[in-house]
């Protein structure tokens, strides 16, 4: 198994980057939070899983080592495969995860592209007891720390500052996005391709 890649950022889109490691240019598909780290040129390090198929290998990458083993332990529900686990930690931290699970927030759970009412219970039922509880503890072990989570308007204007386009034309298609979102806070990969769409059409 492929554990993680330790190369330079070769390549950016809007679903995944190309790590070059020793001459090899190796694609792995990503969360939006994760591409945003990514900066081409620049040396990355990603957790990454990979998933055999009959007619296909393929590597997903994470910034987090806690991001790819939730990613794989998620496949162990019945109807999850690695898109449906890859969105779920596109729109939900581990512990965010954790805590939904723990708490059998549906709502929380049904945020997630693809995930019903009762793809949810599944989610709940199958792995209340083997996601663990959140981490994060302070040092003195008093409970999690809290920690501030990237915006959505955050990660997805840096996801587009890292394909290539200006901070301008980034923070107006993000703005865009919001006004059609209205009050509804949209989830960072529908927002990312939805900017995208409006850049397109410039």
């Amino acid at each position: 198994m492929i554990a993680h890649l330790s190369g330079s950022v070769a390549g950016v889109s809007p679903d995944g980057a190309v790590i070059d490691v020793g001459g090899f240019g190796l694609r792995v598909q990503c969360t939006p939070g994760t591409l945003a780290s990514l900066k081409l040129g620049e040396s990355a390090r990603v957790a990454t899983s990979l998933v055999v198929r009959e007619d296909s290998l393929t590597l997903f990458g994470f910034g987090t080592d806690d991001e790819r083993n939730v990613f794989e332990l998620l496949q162990t529900a019945s109807g999850i495969g690695p898109r449906l686990a890859l969105a779920m930690l596109a729109v939900h931290s581990p512990d965010a995860l954790r805590r939904a699970v723990a708490a059998e927030d549906i709502k929380a759970l049904t945020m997630v592209p693809g995930v019903g009412n009762k793809g949810a219970q599944r989610i709940i039922l199958e792995l209340k007891d083997r996601l663990g509880a959140p981490g994060d503890l302070t040092p003195n072990g008093a409970g999690p720390a809290r920690r501030a989570e990237p915006s959505w308007r955050d990660q997805v204007q840096s996801g587009l500052i890292n394909l290539g386009w200006s901070a301008r034309d980034a923070d107006a298609a993000v703005d865009a996005v919001e006004a059609d979102s209205g009050d509804q806070t949209p989830d960072v990969a529908t927002a990312l391709r939805a900017a995208l769409r409006k850049l397109s059409r410039q």
